[in-house]
């Protein structure tokens, strides 16, 4: 009856850690390098200057971390970024991104370009057409290797030229991150 009883605790004991184990699982990290420019404005990207995160970025960002995902923080990866000079350019490579999110523990970088363009007035109105292109490459850092090419648009009317191309940068974010969950799901990232 003892043995039994101990038996019994053991494997209580066991289930409850593996289901602790389990609920600590850590999440998958993600590090956003999409360069940004908006309307009449200059290209920028956070790992160059002292802005934090575009527009873009944050969109993505935002539905990631609602997805589960764990996106790395630009103030977590400063130091990093300031010992190296060469992640102190806005086209970034490749190896590079790689290489950064190695050093970071990232398990994937999202690297891209975003830029919004304006189009003519909207007939019969003063607002003006504002788009957005966006394109980007999901890549594991454990083998380098490109998991997803992606591309979205967005679009905006505007009275202000910046506000519509900022809302059109926005509205394409908001598809590219649907994309990003799906390849991230079927790469099994999660």
């Amino acid at each position: 009856m003892l043995k039994r009883l101990i038996l019994i605790c053991s494997a209580l004991f066991l289930s409850f850690a593996l289901v602790v184990s389990y609920a600590k699982g850590e999440k998958t990290k993600i590090i956003l390098l999409i360069a940004e420019q908006n309307i009449e404005g200059p290209q920028h990207a956070w790992w160059v200057s002292e802005i934090d995160l575009s527009t873009t970025e944050i969109t993505i960002a935002k539905r990631l971390i609602e997805q589960g995902y764990e996106v790395i923080e630009p103030s977590n990866l400063t130091k990093i970024i300031k010992q190296n000079k060469a992640f102190r350019m806005v086209n970034l490579s490749e190896d590079k991104s790689v290489n950064l999110g190695n050093l970071s523990a990232a398990n994937y970088v999202i690297l891209g370009k975003a830029i919004a363009s304006s189009g003519g007035k909207v007939p019969q109105s003063n607002m003006l057409s504002c788009f957005a292109n966006l394109s980007a490459k999901l890549i594991s850092v454990k083998d380098g290797k490109v998991v997803a090419y992606l591309d979205a648009v967005g679009s905006s009317a505007h009275l202000d030229v910046i506000t519509g191309g900022r809302e059109a940068l926005i509205n394409a974010a908001e598809d590219l991150a649907i994309k990003v969950t799906e390849a991230l799901n079927k790469e099994g990232g999660k």
